[in-house]
């Protein structure tokens, strides 16, 4: 049906289409390339860590988990976390791993307990909820990254912390599938081994994601940090690496071991 505007034109009495924004478009590949771009010198730095391994790797991961501890005790800063105590515990977590075992690593988380309480009793504010939150950080960050060192530590601890790493960001089975991409240097890796551990992966990473929505939704923020500019925090970017170092340590020990 055609209707006469007031110029006496006939035209159509359709509505005629919104015109598609193109800024949201723009806005779209902008938010993707800054994405790439904070990626590409991230993973560059991963992979000179994980290939040099020894004290430069547990260097670097004292470095990031230190800022994941600084981003978990921002967010429950009115709890008066006891920060001193939780990085001197890191600190003593990546030594025991990477001069010892994971006797040395347990060791130093049982003597991080008493540590914090003579620090939390310091505090000017001295509360049992900044003690938890610290001990929250150990736990989950501090036994992680030693669990990543021990990993790298193991026969063909390079290889198996690369498929880890790609297990963990590709999802599935993609540790299996990291592995026999990257130029088939991994001969060494029986297939059944291989799909053991992206399996064990594959179901640990969601948990690591779901952990860390669950630290952030009771502490009522989005993200933990603006680190990795459009990737969120150091937290955002390794919650599921701080369940999957854990698991594919253990996997991978029970068949060298």
């Amino acid at each position: 049906m055609a209707t006469r505007t007031r110029s006496g034109r006939r035209g159509s009495s359709r509505a005629r289409p919104p015109r598609r924004r193109s800024g949201a478009a723009r806005g779209d590949r902008s938010d993707l390339g800054a994405r790439v771009v904070t990626a590409i010198p991230a993973i560059a730095v991963a992979l000179f860590l994980v290939i040099e391994g020894g004290a430069v790797f547990a260097l670097g991961l004292f470095v990031l988990g230190c800022v994941c501890m600084h981003e978990l005790f921002a967010m429950y800063q009115r709890a008066h976390p006891v920060r001193l105590a939780g990085y001197l515990a890191l600190a003593g977590l990546l030594a025991g791993a990477l001069y010892g075992s994971r006797y040395q690593v347990l060791l130093a988380a049982v003597c991080s307990l008493p540590v914090l309480f003579l620090l939390t009793l310091l505090q000017r504010t001295p509360s049992l909820g900044g003690l938890l939150v610290t001990l929250l950080g150990i736990y989950w960050i501090g036994f992680a990254l030693a669990h990543a060192v021990l990993l790298r530590q193991l026969p063909h601890g390079l290889g198996i912390v690369i498929d880890v790493l790609v297990g963990t960001f590709l999802g599935d089975t993609g540790a299996y599938l990291g592995g026999r991409l990257f130029g088939r240097y991994q001969d060494w890796l029986p297939t059944s081994h291989a799909l053991v551990l992206g399996v064990a992966v594959a179901l640990a990473a969601p948990l690591g994601d779901l952990f860390e929505s669950f630290v952030k939704r009771e502490a009522g923020v989005k993200d933990s940090g603006s680190l990795f500019g459009a990737h969120g925090g150091a937290l955002d970017r390794l919650d599921a690496v701080l369940f999957t170092a854990v698991v594919g340590y253990y996997v991978w020990a029970a068949y060298v071991h």
